[in-house]
């Protein structure tokens, strides 16, 4: 029996949430309210043409690719600069996780230009090429060369010295 349109698409989302959520974390520095928006604003999207998707090759791929080009998108509305004032809740640390280098780690890529940071995070966290990065973000593989040298050295500008305390312990 053939799986209905939206039976496919739930499949996939359960399958790909949990990664796109993980990435927008990144993408949004952390700020997981606008990360769970991003999110959902992709697999809206997502379903909009879930029909279409026959025809590309890999749509976790494309999934990324759309995420990648919301937050973009949101990062040109003038209230993509408000942030709320207030003072983060603690949390328990999870198992080995290290918060004052992932604190480390989000500011300093929150300081990072919005192109920069989409750059980093889709090189690095999702380990994807020069040019898929390329394709994701419309722009040249020497741009995305450009972009990753510039963005490494203002990462590691901004964590100098304590990149290397974190690293030790």
């Amino acid at each position: 029996m053939r799986k209905s349109r939206a039976d496919e698409f739930q499949e996939f989302a359960s399958a790909r949430t949990g990664h796109l959520f993980r990435s927008a974390c990144l993408l949004t520095s952390g700020d997981t309210h606008l990360a769970e928006d991003l999110t959902q604003e992709t697999l809206g999207r997502m379903y909009a043409h879930w029909g279409r998707m026959a025809r590309v090759g890999n749509p976790a791929a494309y999934a990324q690719t759309v995420l990648v080009r919301t937050f973009l998108s949101h990062q040109r509305r003038r209230s993509a600069t408000e942030r709320p004032l207030g003072e983060l809740p603690d949390r328990a640390p999870d198992g080995g996780e290290d918060p004052a280098l992932r604190v480390a780690l989000l500011d300093a890529l929150a300081q990072l230009a919005p192109k920069d940071r989409a750059v980093v995070v889709l090189r690095y966290w999702e380990d994807r090429s020069i040019e898929e990065t390329a394709d994701a973000l419309h722009v040249s593989s020497a741009a995305v060369r450009t972009r990753c040298v510039r963005a490494l050295g203002k990462l590691r500008q901004r964590l100098g010295g304590s990149l290397t305390e974190f690293a030790t312990r």
